[in-house]
């Protein structure tokens, strides 16, 4: 019974000895596992954070706006200075910032053939008014060029051209008296042998 329990005895320790050093490895193990995957999570880190950086360098650094305009239309410097505080203050890229700039022009070009048809309008009823156009209508010209010159001059005839009201039938009407009222026979004689293209400044009746 003695050689049995001593034996026993020793399989006990040695089955105990076993275990312990299963769990020992099992905690080694563990221990490498887990200290990898910190590694892991640290390598991330670090690489989300050079990038984090790299992107608020970029935010950092001022953006450049050149701004192209479509062909036959000029840049109006102190527009698109002061676009380009607006633009950078709200951190539009480059290419947002000109879409606006070509919106803009489209709509500029927009309103300027509008213009342009409306003062063409406005010529083509003079051209048929009863009173002062049809055969008249360079004898008229002509009667109210006279009235320009007498008290408007140069300074008068480019302001009626550049904002088309030189073509506007109530404006070449008032001329039309006025220098039918300072013409000692009613009509000016020696008139050009285009009246319009010398009254209408830039216009585009003649």
């Amino acid at each position: 019974m003695t050689t049995d329990t001593a034996t026993a005895s020793t399989a006990t320790t040695d089955a105990g000895t076993t275990q312990d050093t299963t769990a020992a490895v099992d905690t080694t193990a563990a221990t490498t596992t887990t200290t990898e995957v910190k590694g892991d999570a640290n390598a991330g880190t670090s690489t989300q954070d050079g990038v984090a950086k790299d992107e608020g360098a970029k935010a950092d650094e001022p953006i450049a706006y050149d701004f192209k305009m479509p062909e036959g239309v000029e840049l109006d410097v102190a527009a698109a200075d002061e676009f380009k505080g607006i633009a950078a203050e709200l951190k539009l890229p480059a290419e947002s910032a000109q879409k606006v700039v070509d919106l803009y022009a489209k709509l500029q070009a927009k309103q300027a053939e509008s213009f342009a048809n409306q003062v063409r309008a406005w010529g083509d009823e003079v051209k048929a008014d009863k009173e002062i156009g049809g055969d008249k209508l360079a004898e008229n010209l002509a009667v109210a060029k006279k009235a320009v010159d007498a008290f408007g001059g140069d300074e008068i005839r480019s302001l009626l051209g550049s904002t088309g009201m030189g073509n506007h039938p109530a404006v070449v009407r008032m001329m039309v008296k006025i220098g039918k009222a300072i013409s000692e026979d009613g009509f000016v004689k020696g008139a050009p042998k285009n009246p319009a293209k010398s009254f209408y400044e830039n216009s585009n009746m003649n």
